[in-house]
C-alpha cells in the first residue's frame, strides 16, 4: 500500500484539488442565486393567492409556477454538480494515500460535474426568460 508519507506528496494532491474547490466556490455562489429566486417566486406566489381572486391571479401562477419548477431542477443540478465535485476531492486523496489509479474514473466523475453544472445553467436561463417573459410593455407617456 503506498501511502502519502511526505509533505510534498501531501502538497501536491493538494494543488490538484485547488481547481475544484474553486469550482465548488462558484457553484455554492449561484446556488445562492438561486434560492434567492425560488424565495422570491414563492413569496410573489403567496401574495396573489392572499390578495387576488383565483381567476385573475391563474396566468400568473403559472408561471410563477413553471419558474420554480425550472429553479427546482437547476437547484438539484448544481447541488450534484457539487457533490460529484466532491467526490473527485475526495478520490484525488484516496487515489494517493492508496497508491491506486483513479484517473479514469476521477476524469468520467469531473465530467458528470460539468454536464450537471451545464443542464443547472441551462435551467436557470430559462427561468430568467420565462421571467423577462412576464414583464409587461408600459405604454410610453406622451406617445
Amino acid at each position: 500500500m503506498h501511502e502519502l508519507t511526505n509533505v510534498s506528496g501531501v502538497a501536491h494532491v493538494i494543488q490538484l484539488s485547488v481547481a475544484p474547490v474553486f469550482l465548488l466556490t462558484g457553484v455554492g455562489a449561484i446556488l445562492g442565486v438561486l434560492v434567492n429566486r425560488l424565495g422570491r417566486v414563492v413569496d410573489r406566489f403567496r401574495a396573489l393567492e392572499r390578495h387576488t381572486e383565483p381567476e385573475e391571479a391563474a396566468p400568473e401562477m403559472r408561471r410563477l409556477s413553471r419558474r420554480a419548477r425550472m429553479i427546482h431542477w437547476a437547484i438539484g443540478l448544481c447541488t450534484s454538480c457539487a457533490l460529484l465535485v466532491c467526490i473527485v476531492i475526495a478520490s484525488l486523496f484516496v487515489s494517493a494515500i492508496i497508491g491506486v489509479e483513479l484517473s479514469t474514473p476521477i476524469a468520467m466523475l469531473f465530467i458528470a460535474a460539468m454536464l450537471a453544472l451545464v443542464a443547472a445553467l441551462l435551467c436557470f436561463l430559462r427561468e430568467i426568460t420565462l421571467a423577462k417573459g412576464s414583464i409587461h410593455r408600459l405604454p410610453s407617456r406622451g406617445s
